[in-house]
């Protein structure tokens, strides 16, 4: 291989790696996205959930969306409890 062929395959190596390392690393410390609005965003979301058309349907998804996952996290702690008492009966 020439010198000029080497040097563009370590290149492209050191890319490579370093977007691995930085892939393993942003998936490692990713935190869940909460949104945090407060009374005015509740309001701004209540009055464009009525407000119909896209921008409601989208708003209406959304409050489903939250409710569906606080029903998840509700039977999931169940089912850790459940895991719980059948460990303990020897189960």
């Amino acid at each position: 291989m020439s010198r000029g062929t080497r040097a563009n395959m370590a290149r492209v190596g050191l890319v490579g790696t370093i977007f691995a390392v930085g892939f393993l690393c942003g998936s490692i410390t990713q935190r869940p996205a909460n949104a945090q609005l407060g009374e005015l965003g509740n309001e701004a979301m209540e009055k464009a959930g009525g407000s119909g058309g896209p921008l409601g349907s989208a708003v209406q998804l959304g409050k489903a969306i939250v409710e569906m996952q606080q029903h998840v996290d509700g039977l999931q702690k169940n089912l850790d409890t459940l895991k719980k008492v059948k460990s303990s009966l020897g189960g």
